[in-house]
């Protein structure tokens, strides 16, 4: 059982990390059309791309086994499944990990993902055209 009812990260923190997982993901998909206009960059951008996705992977695997643990720890599923009475603090941790993923900005992150792919694509398709 958690003694201490959890907290949400705050907005800044979100927002931080979203937009650090959305520069990374940028960085990785620009390398192709930066090797072709400038290679000297390639490296550094590299660079920031894993560095931005380790500290951004490993703040949603703390959030991720943060609520695994709460939701495991006070036997939580088994209570909902099977109808037993939820106690106040039942229904707080309950409440804290519901928001938690409603206040997530990793859909965010997904959308912007496949579109910024999608793009650098056809843009690295037409590049290769241009300059063949």
């Amino acid at each position: 059982m958690i003694n201490k009812l959890p907290h949400t990260m705050p907005g800044p923190v979100i927002y931080g990390a979203m937009i650090l997982g959305l520069l990374a993901a940028v960085a990785f998909r620009i390398l192709t059309i930066v090797e072709a206009l400038n290679p000297a960059w390639v490296r550094p951008i590299w660079y920031f791309a894993v560095l931005g996705y380790i500290v951004f992977f490993t703040y949603r695997y703390f959030i991720t086994e943060k609520r695994k643990r709460i939701i495991t720890a006070n036997g939580l599923r088994e209570k909902v499944k099977t109808g037993k009475e939820l106690t106040d603090d039942d229904r707080e941790l309950l409440n804290y990990v519901l928001s938690s993923v409603v206040k997530s900005k990793e859909h965010i992150n997904y959308i912007f993902i496949v579109a910024v792919s999608l793009l650098v694509v056809a843009a690295d398709i037409l590049l290769t055209i241009w300059y063949s």
